[in-house]
């Protein structure tokens, strides 16, 4: 099966993708980890000012076969939340790269995507 994964995003070993933007990063689940999931019923988000260190905890995605914690990629504070996500859970299935993100960061500092993998490093994996 073919998954989506746009070459302008970074991605993590955990499957989560992150658009950058100036100072922002809008961070969801990869479309290899909705389909994994299944039928997402459920979605729990942070509140906005949270800070985050990179690798915390900061959602909750349940879906008819499991309950997967969301990791934090990168640190920052969260700056804005997907409400229609937490109200809509289907839309993480549905868009996962557009009307399903889940949260942004406003970033502390410069971002080292070192630690990050790219599109071509994210399909080896999932291949």
């Amino acid at each position: 099966m073919e998954f989506d994964v746009p070459d302008e995003l970074y991605y993590t070993e955990s499957h989560e993708w992150i658009e950058l933007t100036d100072d922002t990063a809008r961070i969801g689940i990869t479309d290899f980890a909705q389909d994994e999931l299944g039928d997402i019923v459920f979605v729990e988000l942070p509140a906005v000012d949270t800070d985050l260190d990179a690798g915390d905890e900061f959602a909750v995605v349940e879906s008819i076969k499991a309950v997967s914690d969301i990791y934090a990629p990168v640190s920052g504070v969260v700056a804005d939340v997907n409400e229609a996500a937490e109200s809509e859970p289907e839309l993480v299935n549905d868009a996962p790269f557009g009307d399903g993100w889940l949260i942004e960061l406003e970033l502390d500092g410069d971002l080292d995507t070192g630690s990050l993998l790219s599109a071509d490093e994210y399909r080896e994996q999932i291949e």
